[in-house]
């Protein structure tokens, strides 16, 4: 870490700079990401839709909705409460509402993860130009220097160099595990949607089946 600290105190450690933003929008971008969607959209959607279940079958449209309205930044619930709202319609007009909302839902659930890939790439690619820039310069140093400065120049050159791409690993190795987490969560609360949309719809057809 120290030889980090030193190639930012470096001659051209602009690398390191443009490295460091990265992380900071990296880390910005994955707190957000993760607060969003691990306590501000998720939820345990198999008890949840066993309570929505029960409700329903018990005819208990109106208390389901209430269930519904006490987790109101959760995706999953938004989307159950748009299929519960035209319980007493017809087939096409739940699945309907519950597509409107879902694609409301889905853009907010996805919005912002990809990029921690672009960062990290980013981050990477910044360390190596770093490090080929700094070995040129390294090397147009030994061509111009006093012979007894150039072993020093050189060592300078390529500790730099090294340095650049080290910092963009450190930077990218992270982004992208947490990219990983993120991008897991979302599918997870995605595929939840999915699932239990379609269920709900079956419900409510079935229920409006055997009220005729």
């Amino acid at each position: 870490m120290n030889d980090i600290a030193n190639a930012f105190r470096a001659d051209g450690a602009i690398w390191m700079y443009l490295i460091l933003a990265t992380s900071i929008i990296a880390i910005g971008i994955a707190i957000e990401r993760f607060i969003f969607l691990f306590f501000k959209y998720n939820i345990n959607a198999q008890a949840f839709m066993a309570q929505i279940q029960k409700l329903v079958m018990a005819d208990n449209i109106d208390r389901a909705i209430k269930l519904c309205n006490a987790a109101p930044t959760r995706a999953l619930p938004r989307v159950i409460k748009a299929g519960l709202t035209r319980a007493d319609k017809g087939e096409v007009e739940i699945q309907n509402a519950m597509e409107e909302i879902s694609l409301e839902v889905v853009p907010m659930v996805q919005k912002r993860t990809p990029a921690l890939a672009a960062v990290a790439n980013i981050a990477t690619l910044l360390g190596l130009l770093g490090t080929v820039i700094g070995l040129i310069d390294a090397f147009k140093a030994l061509e111009s220097a006093d012979p007894s400065m150039q072993q020093q120049m050189l060592s300078a050159g390529i500790a730099l160099a090294m340095s650049t791409t080290a910092f963009g690993l450190i930077v990218a190795i992270p982004t992208l595990t947490a990219h990983l987490i993120l991008t897991g969560m979302t599918k997870k609360i995605l595929d939840e949607i999915d699932l239990y949309s379609v269920k709900l719809e079956n419900m409510l057809v079935t229920r409006g089946k055997g009220a005729q």
